[in-house]
């Protein structure tokens, strides 16, 4: 398409701040310095199922990305490989590009679907919720994905080649709460130095802290 670059066009960001999946798109933004404009937008509150919202993106999810074109992107996956296309944070070298890839389908097929799941049934549902019998299968299969990222970690220091990278803020995202469902770290050393390596990169910002009801609700969990 003609008109302005695309590392040039405005960026508006409809996320849900708790969200791992939306905190992925926040961060890459600000480590790659894009300019871009956050609108808040609370899945839990009914906001993405607004017929304004459904128009945009029929899945009623976020996080979704809006440029001042009128074209949306979906999928917290997707966005992460758009905006690092010609950036050190995806690779060029194709397979080197693949092995990223391959990460960023297990953080969605292995890992996010039990590591998020966890911590949203602990922080997002009530004390009495019957999906709470789901969090022993649950943590198991997180504990699961947890060593396998641990196996991996043992002698690499990134998942996104020989570099930091979009498969590091991938697994980034949930790893860094799974405690918050009820899934420990401690068992993975080097798991632990490979958070601390990624919390220490240049332009990283954290992951907002669950709300004071959430919180509280994780605290009994």
């Amino acid at each position: 398409m003609g008109g302005q670059p695309e590392a040039l066009r405005m960026i508006a960001v409809y996320g849900f701040s708790p969200s791992g999946n939306c905190h992925k798109v926040k961060l890459l933004l600000e480590q790659l310095g894009r300019d871009y404009r956050w609108i808040e937008t609370n899945s839990a509150l009914g906001e993405t199922r607004t017929p304004e919202y459904l128009a945009k993106n029929p899945n009623g999810k976020v996080p979704m990305i809006e440029l001042d074109d009128g074209r949306v992107l979906v999928e917290s996956n997707a966005i992460l490989c758009w905006l690092a296309e010609g950036t050190p944070y995806l690779p060029s070298d194709p397979w080197q590009k693949a092995q990223a890839l391959r990460w960023m389908f297990f953080e969605q097929y292995s890992h996010e679907p039990y590591i998020a799941v966890a911590r949203f049934i602990c922080g997002w549902t009530p004390a009495d919720s019957p999906r709470r019998a789901d969090l022993p299968k649950l943590r198991e299969r997180g504990h699961a994905a947890l060593a396998v990222m641990e196996r991996h970690l043992a002698s690499n220091p990134w998942f996104s080649g020989d570099d930091y990278g979009i498969a590091d803020i991938a697994l980034y995202a949930y790893t860094c709460v799974a405690p918050h469902g009820g899934i420990a770290l401690d068992a993975y050393p080097a798991l632990r130095d490979w958070l601390a390596r990624v919390e220490a990169t240049p332009g990283f910002v954290p992951l907002p802290a669950p709300d004071a009801a959430a919180q509280a609700l994780i605290d009994q969990s």
